[in-house]
């Protein structure tokens, strides 16, 4: 089963992106997590470049959604929804279907106590709008992360790794259920 791991972050020590690593770990035997490059490789969204041929980037990062069974977003929360970036990612896969009937997982990490889930509201909605299935029991708040990752990104709170194993489970369900 492959997984395409997606972080709505793009700073360098994130520890959103430090969580998906860290997510990899726990998968359990038969999935494979891979971890998508940073998305602002991809351009803003232009409807008037989504023709036949868009850009390479575009067709390159819609590949990559098409090949996954299933994805795993861990996202912060900016402005009380998701960044500007990750909201332009799915931007390009509104009209081309790749997320069509494909299960995720939602994971919001935040340095708050009691941050993140109107990011996850907003996530949610969108995959929706996309048609993607955001899976019961795939939809995770890591509040204080900062306290629960060591220097190395490793997760040391076991609470929480009970959690995301929990989080890939229904996962790995909902795609042997969908395959």
């Amino acid at each position: 089963m492959r997984i395409l791991a997606i972080s709505g972050s793009l700073r360098t020590r994130s520890s959103n992106t430090l969580l998906l690593h860290a997510i990899a770990d726990l998968a359990p035997d038969g999935m494979e997590i891979e971890i998508a490059a940073p998305l602002d490789r991809l351009p803003h969204f232009n409807a008037d470049l989504d023709g036949d041929e868009p850009p390479p980037p575009v067709q390159a990062w819609r590949a990559e959604v098409a090949a996954a069974d299933a994805v795993v977003f861990c996202s912060p929360e900016y402005g009380h929804g998701i960044p500007g970036v990750l909201k332009n990612s799915l931007d390009w896969l509104v009209s081309s279907g790749e997320f069509q009937r494909k299960p995720a997982a939602v994971v919001n990490a935040t340095p708050h106590h009691g941050g993140g889930l109107k990011a996850q509201a907003s996530l949610v909605q969108t995959l929706r709008a996309i048609d993607a299935i955001p899976v019961e029991g795939a939809c995770v708040s890591v509040p204080a992360v900062r306290q629960k990752l060591d220097v190395e990104g490793r997760i040391t709170d076991p609470q929480t790794a009970q959690e995301l194993r929990a989080c890939l489970e229904a996962l790995a369900s909902a795609v042997e259920a969908n395959s």
